[in-house]
C-alpha cells in the first residue's frame, strides 16, 4: 500500500492498524536543536484520545507516546533537542476487542471502505477497519505537535461549530469556552443543547455529522506558491485526508458564491506598524490566503464530517460472496466523530504550515 506519507520538506509517514500491537509515525525534515520532550507531544494526544466522556467511543487507550529516535542532549543547554534526523514515534494499542468484529468479517459495512479496500487490494483487516480506522489519526496529532514547535509564534485553535443540523450562534462565540466542554464548542448555550441532542443520538444507536472550524493566527505573509503549490490547496488536501471528511471550505467558502464582488473584496488601507507601512485589511473573506499565498491575516477553514458509519441500526448490504444480508456494527464507536476530529484538524493545519514555512525559507532565505 502506497501513499502513507504527507508533506514535502516537513514530512511524516504513519504506520499501523487499529487492532495491531501499535501505531506510529516517522517525522522527517524537522530542523535541528528544537527542544522536544515526550510531554510536548502527549499534551495534544491527550486531547484526542478516546474514552474521555460519554460522547466518544469508550475504547480506553492511554495513547502514551514514546520517542524512539531523532533527539539528543544539546551540548550547550543540556536539554533534549531534535538532531535534524528522522523522529520515530510509537503509540501502543492496549484495548483492542477484535472479537467485536468477527460477525462482520464476511460482510461489507455500508459507509465504510470495506468494499473498496477488498476490490483494490484483495485483502482487508476487518478488525476495527485496520488501516482505514480513525485510530490512525493519533499519529497525525503526534506529528502535528512537532510541527507546532517549528512555528511557535503561530496559534492554532479548532472548534466544533455545528453538530448534526444544530449550528452555534456566532454572537455567543467565546474562545475561553472551547476547552470547558466536551465538544470544543465556543458557544456555551449550544454546547449545553448538544449534550441532550447527542445523548438521544447515542441511545438510539445512531450517529450524526459535524462541522469543524480551524483558525491559525500570527501566520507570516508569503507561505504558499502560485499554481501547484497553493497553501489553500494543500490545506484542503490535508483536511480531506482525515477520516469521514466530505467537504472543506476556506474563508467565506461556499457562501462567497452568494456575495457580490464589492462585498467579497477584502479592501486594504495603509497602516503603520513598527515604523513601516503595512496593509490593513477591512475584512477576511479570503480566509487569509490570496493566490495561494498567505496574507498575514488569520487563516480560517471549515471541514464537514459525515455521520459515523458504524451504527446499531440494521442496514442492508452484501457479503464478500455477493449475497444480500443485513448488518449491525457492534463494538465501541463515536456517535459523532467530529468531536475528536477537532485536534486532528488542528494537527493537519500545523503540519501544512510548518511544511510551507520550511519550503518558503528554502526558496527565499
Amino acid at each position: 500500500m502506497s501513499h502513507n506519507s504527507f508533506g514535502h520538506l516537513f514530512k511524516f509517514t504513519s504506520w499501523g492498524e487499529s487492532h495491531g500491537p501499535a501505531i506510529g509515525c516517522v517525522v522527517d525534515g524537522t530542523p535541528a536543536r528544537i527542544p522536544l520532550l515526550e510531554k510536548d507531544i502527549q499534551h495534544f494526544l491527550d486531547r484526542r484520545k478516546p474514552g474521555q466522556n460519554r460522547f466518544t467511543t469508550q475504547r480506553q487507550e492511554p495513547d502514551e507516546v514514546k520517542i524512539l529516535s531523532g533527539i539528543f542532549e544539546d551540548p550547550e543547554t543540556g536539554e533534549q533537542v531534535t538532531t535534524g534526523t528522522p523522529i520515530s514515534l510509537l503509540i501502543e494499542n492496549t484495548d483492542q476487542r477484535s472479537k467485536d468484529y468477527s460477525d462482520i468479517k464476511n460482510s461489507y459495512r455500508p459507509g465504510h471502505a470495506d468494499f473498496t479496500y477488498t476490490e483494490k487490494y484483495g485483502i482487508r483487516d476487518y478488525r476495527g477497519g485496520g488501516r482505514q480506522s480513525a485510530r490512525e489519526t493519533a499519529t497525525r496529532v503526534a506529528a502535528g505537535a512537532i510541527a507546532r514547535k517549528i512555528m511557535p509564534e503561530v496559534t492554532i485553535v479548532g472548534s466544533l461549530v455545528q453538530m448534526g443540523p444544530h449550528s452555534i450562534n456566532r454572537d455567543n462565540w467565546d474562545d475561553t469556552e472551547i476547552e470547558k466542554n466536551p465538544f470544543w464548542c465556543p458557544d456555551k448555550e449550544a454546547a449545553t443543547m448538544w449534550e441532550d441532542y447527542l445523548d438521544g443520538v447515542r441511545k438510539a444507536g445512531s450517529s450524526c455529522g459535524a462541522v469543524i472550524e480551524v483558525t491559525a493566527k500570527n501566520v507570516p505573509v508569503g507561505l504558499g506558491a502560485p499554481i501547484y503549490g497553493k497553501l489553500d490547496a494543500d490545506l484542503a488536501s490535508a483536511m480531506m485526508s482525515i477520516n469521514a471528511v466530505k467537504g472543506v471550505e476556506i474563508g467565506e467558502g461556499f457562501a462567497a458564491a452568494a456575495l457580490s464582488g464589492e462585498m467579497n473584496a477584502d479592501e486594504m488601507s495603509a497602516s503603520q506598524k513598527d515604523s513601516q507601512n503595512t496593509p490593513e485589511f477591512s475584512s477576511n473573506h479570503a480566509g487569509g490566503i490570496l493566490g495561494g499565498i498567505s496574507t498575514g491575516q488569520d487563516i480560517t477553514l471549515r471541514f464537514a464530517v459525515k455521520p459515523t458509519s458504524s451504527i446499531l441500526t440494521p442496514r442492508k448490504t452484501i457479503t464478500t460472496s455477493g449475497e444480500e444480508t443485513e448488518i449491525i456494527t457492534k463494538g465501541r464507536h463515536d456517535p459523532c466523530v467530529g468531536i475528536r476530529a477537532v485536534p486532528v484538524g488542528e494537527a493537519m493545519m500545523a503540519i501544512v504550515l510548518a511544511d510551507h514555512f520550511l519550503r518558503n525559507r528554502g526558496q527565499n532565505g
